[in-house]
């Protein structure tokens, strides 16, 4: 990059595609986290450090499918509502010409090998009337039906899920060796801000709040620190203390104006990956690397900050532990006004989702005010409009990211 004057002089003529800023993000960071295990219980959400298969088979013993007798299915044969066949019952194991009831999910006691439902089935004293023949292994779940010991469950990379930790219950395992949660750094910066009580001029810092619950819910371990001051040696040493996390993320200063200075600290400390980025909000977006640390500069405004946070702050966290992050939860849904574009920019346009009626909608809350926060908290997901196109008209099938309920 050049140095900062021409940096700044050169009002962002060229901004980096997203894509191309994230490529170019992860093929210069080589971070990688540790591994550690943990219960079963503390699993949800962890990535994977290994290969999962089942040590055992679920079931490990032949399981009544439900409630009913087991039998032997050949004194069963000829068995008709008109024409029952009575067996005796016995408590179990039963033999030839004998039943034993049976719950759903017990052992099906030898030599028994089918299972006659409740509802075919009536009991009178000590002898049961089967009106409904059954064929062997019928109504049985047999060895291994649901797994097999051996078989192969996760692969490294694979993200918990809740599903997940129950069929790993199922098969008696208690603990899994996951992916280290990366640390992250999330340093406010501006010398405007304060926590409370603001004078003219001054404003509540709220980035960082923001900044640190998005890491959390994305899987890193947040260190919130205070703000940091619009000075370049306090800027330094700030990014300086933190080199031992996983990644930096700073907010405010990115930009091109007179006390954006992050951008030119960080490119003498170590490198500058890029400045300035196709996307709105949050062009003034700059990524950095500082001995191997990356540094993740995010705009101070509170929307553009948090647009970039999910383009660049979510994949990094993921890229330390060596996978991709999930893709978002998203609705078709028909736009009740026009959508307009920046050509070449990459758009992520606020919408509310009106689900009451026959078919799905979407109302653009804001498609610019990258200040207006409650813009943000108003609205139900987010509209990318990609950089081929001028934008959507009303009327236009687009489809809605809700993206802050996505881990």
């Amino acid at each position: 990059m050049g140095d900062a004057e021409s940096v700044r002089g050169s009002g962002f003529v060229e901004r980096t595609r997203v894509a191309a800023a994230r490529e170019t993000l992860r093929a210069e960071t080589t971070v990688s986290t540790g591994t550690e295990d943990v219960p079963l219980e503390a699993a949800d959400g962890r990535v994977l450090a290994q290969t999962v298969t089942s040590p055992t088979n679920v079931p490990d013993f032949p399981r009544a499918a439900m409630d009913g007798y087991a039998v032997r299915a050949e004194d069963t044969f000829g068995a008709a509502s008109r024409s029952p066949e009575t067996l005796q019952v016995h408590e179990s194991d039963p033999g030839p010409e004998q039943a034993t009831w049976v719950h759903t999910g017990s052992p099906v006691p030898e030599p028994g090998d089918a299972v006659v439902k409740t509802e075919q089935a009536t009991e009178i004293g000590e002898q049961v009337e089967i009106t409904q023949a059954v064929a062997e292994g019928q109504n049985v779940s047999n060895v291994g039906e649901d797994l097999e010991a051996g078989q192969h469950l996760f692969d490294p990379g694979h993200r918990l899920r809740p599903s997940d930790l129950g069929l790993l219950r199922s098969v008696e395992i208690e603990s899994v060796t996951v992916k280290a949660s990366p640390t992250v750094a999330v340093i406010p910066t501006g010398e405007e801000l304060v926590e409370s009580d603001p004078d003219p001029g001054e404003a509540i810092e709220t980035n960082g709040i923001m900044v640190s619950s998005l890491v959390e819910r994305w899987g890193g371990d947040a260190i919130y620190r205070n703000v940091v001051t619009d000075d370049r040696e306090a800027l330094a040493a700030a990014i300086e203390s933190d080199l031992d996390a996983d990644v930096i993320v700073t907010t405010g200063g990115s930009s091109i104006g007179k006390r954006d200075l992050l951008p030119e600290v960080v490119e003498g400390m170590g490198a500058l990956l890029a400045h300035g980025v196709a996307l709105k909000p949050g062009h003034p977006v700059a990524l950095g690397l500082v001995k191997e640390t990356p540094v993740l500069m995010l705009p101070g405004y509170p929307v553009a900050c948090i647009v970039n946070a999910w383009q660049f702050v979510r994949p990094m966290i993921n890229w330390t532990m060596d996978t991709e992050p999930d893709e978002p939860a998203r609705i078709s849904a028909q736009l009740n006004r026009k959508i307009r574009s920046e050509p070449g920019v990459r758009s992520c346009v606020r919408v509310t989702v009106d689900q009451s009626g026959d078919a799905v909608h979407a109302e653009p809350v804001s498609e610019s005010g990258a200040s207006i926060l409650s813009s943000v908290s108003l609205a139900d997901g987010w509209v990318q409009v990609p950089e081929s196109i001028e934008g959507y008209d009303a009327g236009d099938t687009v489809t809605v990211e809700f993206w802050e309920a996505q881990p």
